[in-house]
C-alpha cells in the first residue's frame, strides 16, 4: 500500500508539470507583454503598452495614421452646363449664301463646307479670308455667332453652321473596375465622376468595399464609393484627358490567438472599430480566451515616435483591451483598427487550471477504483 501510495503521489507530481506545459493556442496576456533580457540579463522593455480606455483615446486618435495610402480629393466645380471647345476638338464649319457671286461658293452653289478643322494648341483655328481665330473656351453657339460676325463682314447674306465633335483631350478614360471601360466624351463642362460611372454600367460587384481613384496630370487623388455617395459635394467635376478607375480596397488586419478565426480580413468598410473587428473575427474562443486580454499589435515607423505623447514612445505598440468592463467596451467600439493590425486574443489562464483540475479529479477518480479492488 505504501509503494501504491507513493507511485500516486508521483503520478500527481508528473500530472501536474504536465498540465503547465499543456501546448496551447495562444499565450498568456503577461507571456505576450513580459519584457525580454539582455545579454547581460538586464530587463529590456522594446515595445509600448497602451491600455485602450476612454482616459486615452483621443490621445491615439492625434498619433500619426499607419497602413493608409493617404490620397487628396477635389470637390465639385460649379460649372456652367454646356459644351465648351477645346484644343483638340474637332469643328466642321458649313456657310451658307444667297448671294450669285461668293468668295466662297460658285455660282450655282447655296454651301460650302469647310472642315473638318482640329483646334490648334493654343486654341486657334484657320478659316479662308478670316485667318487665324480664337475660339477655344466658347461653347459651339458662342463660336458659331462669333463666325458668322467674321463671315457677315465679307459675305453679307452669310449663315453660319457649327458642328463640333470632341477631341481625346474632352473626353476622360475609365480604365476598369466598371462595367464597360473605355473613353467617354465631356457632354458638358458639368460632368461629374458619379455621371461617368453611371454611364458606364456601375461598378463590379465583386469589388470589396470600392475605391476611386482620379488621375489628372502628374497628380492622383482618391476616395472610396462610399464616402462619395453619402457627400454629394464630393462628386468631383471632370475635365478632358482625367483618367478614372476603381478598385477593391486592399487594407487587411490579422485576427490570431484564442480569436474565433485565424485569418487575414480585408476592410469591409473605410473604418472599422475594434469592437467591429472583434466581430468580423466571430469574436473570441468562449472555452480559451481571456476576455480581459485582447491585444491589438501595431507597428509604428520611426518618424511617427514621439516622447510628448503626440505619438508613440516605441514602434512596436501593443494596445490592450478589455472586453468585461464597460469602459473597455464603449471605448473599443471608438478605437480606429488600422492595415496591417494584429488582433490577438489571449489564452486565458483559467484554462489550465481547469485542464489541471481534470486531470487530478481523473486522476483521483482513478485512484479509489484501484483502491476498491
Amino acid at each position: 500500500m505504501r509503494r501504491f501510495a507513493s507511485s500516486l503521489g508521483v503520478l500527481f507530481a508528473f500530472l501536474i508539470v504536465s498540465a503547465c506545459s499543456l501546448p496551447r493556442g495562444a499565450g498568456f496576456e503577461a507571456e505576450v507583454l513580459a519584457a525580454t533580457r539582455d545579454e547581460a540579463g538586464q530587463l529590456v522593455q522594446d515595445f509600448g503598452v497602451a491600455p485602450v480606455t476612454r482616459e486615452f483615446l483621443s490621445q491615439y486618435a492625434s498619433w500619426p495614421s499607419i497602413g493608409e495610402n493617404r490620397l487628396g480629393w477635389i470637390n465639385r466645380q460649379p460649372d456652367a452646363p454646356n459644351r465648351i471647345i477645346g484644343p483638340g476638338d474637332t469643328v466642321a464649319i458649313t456657310v451658307w449664301n444667297t448671294e450669285t457671286n461668293s468668295l466662297l461658293t460658285a455660282p450655282s452653289q447655296r454651301s460650302v463646307n469647310l472642315g473638318p478643322i482640329t483646334v490648334s494648341p493654343s486654341g486657334f483655328i484657320f478659316l479662308p479670308y478670316i485667318e487665324n481665330i480664337r475660339i477655344s473656351g466658347m461653347s459651339p453657339d458662342r463660336a458659331r455667332a462669333v463666325l458668322q460676325e467674321r463671315f457677315t463682314e465679307i459675305i453679307p447674306s452669310a449663315q453660319v453652321q457649327l458642328e463640333m465633335t470632341e477631341g481625346r483631350l474632352s473626353t476622360v478614360s475609365l480604365i476598369g473596375g466598371v462595367a464597360r471601360p473605355g473613353s467617354y466624351p465631356l457632354v458638358d463642362q458639368s460632368y461629374t465622376i458619379m455621371a461617368l460611372l453611371a454611364e458606364a454600367g456601375g461598378i463590379s460587384q465583386n469589388l470589396n468595399n470600392p475605391q476611386i481613384r482620379l488621375v489628372r496630370g502628374d497628380a492622383i487623388y482618391g476616395t472610396s464609393v462610399d464616402r462619395l455617395l453619402s457627400s454629394p459635394g464630393l462628386d468631383t467635376t471632370l475635365r478632358g484627358g482625367d483618367k478614372v478607375f476603381v478598385e477593391a480596397d486592399d487594407r487587411y488586419f490579422l485576427s490570431l490567438g484564442a480569436a474565433g478565426s485565424q485569418a487575414i480580413h480585408k476592410f469591409p468598410r473605410d473604418s472599422v472599430s475594434a469592437l467591429e473587428a472583434m466581430a468580423i473575427i466571430g469574436g473570441i474562443s468562449a472555452s480559451r480566451a481571456d476576455p480581459q486580454g485582447i491585444l491589438i499589435l501595431r507597428e509604428y515607423p520611426a518618424s511617427a515616435l514621439r516622447q510628448d505623447g503626440t505619438g508613440p514612445a516605441f514602434t512596436r505598440t501593443v494596445f490592450t483591451i478589455d472586453l468585461t468592463s464597460t469602459d473597455g467596451l464603449f471605448s473599443a467600439g471608438q478605437f480606429r483598427i488600422r492595415s496591417g493590425d494584429l488582433v490577438y486574443a489571449t489564452e486565458s489562464p483559467v484554462t489550465t487550471a481547469q485542464t489541471v483540475l481534470g486531470l487530478i479529479g481523473g486522476s483521483i477518480g482513478l485512484t479509489n477504483q484501484i483502491s476498491r479492488l
